[in-house]
């Protein structure tokens, strides 16, 4: 009994084992640690795409509904992506300024979007072709994130 406790400490081949352990549990752990944030980022990017489209076909909805006069012009969809925001008068007088958005819903890939007149959204308009890459800037049919990159699962953002 007393050779064990004369022999308290660790061995070196004992602390080279530990170590390795812990060093190839790291080495999986951090690409997790990776592609948790992309993914965040990537989950977030659809739910805006969502919300923007949405409120655009909302938009678009409420104008068909809209009875015929001066105030029924155009193609039924915004201008720009700020009229979401701050809403339009569909001449109901019982309804008055409709708003279809709260707050601008920018694009979490790109960081300066907050300052961007199309929040860091790639637009397109009713008279666009479906795969354009230029906005023809007479209304906002469709919004679309103007990243080249590729996401986790293969597709490219642009094809969202």
């Amino acid at each position: 009994m007393k050779r064990l406790w004369a022999r308290s400490g660790v061995s070196l081949l004992e602390l080279v084992v530990t170590i390795t352990i812990l060093g190839i549990l790291a080495a999986g752990v951090i690409p997790l640690v990776r592609n948790t944030t992309v993914r965040t980022k990537e989950i977030e990017l659809r739910r805006n795409l969502r919300i923007i489209r949405i409120a655009i076909d909302d938009y678009k909805k409420t104008f068909d509904k809209m009875p015929e006069g001066p105030l029924k012009t155009g193609t039924g969809y915004p201008k720009d992506l700020q009229e979401l925001v701050e809403g339009k008068d569909f001449g109901d007088p019982k309804v008055g300024n409709v708003k279809f958005l709260r707050r601008k819903i920018l694009n979490p890939l790109d960081p300066k979007s907050s300052t961007d007149d199309k929040w860091g959204w790639e637009l397109r308009s009713y008279k666009d072709k479906p795969d354009s890459s230029s906005w023809g800037k007479e209304d906002v049919y469709d919004v679309y994130a103007p990243q080249d990159g590729t996401a986790l699962d293969g597709t490219k953002y642009k094809e969202w």
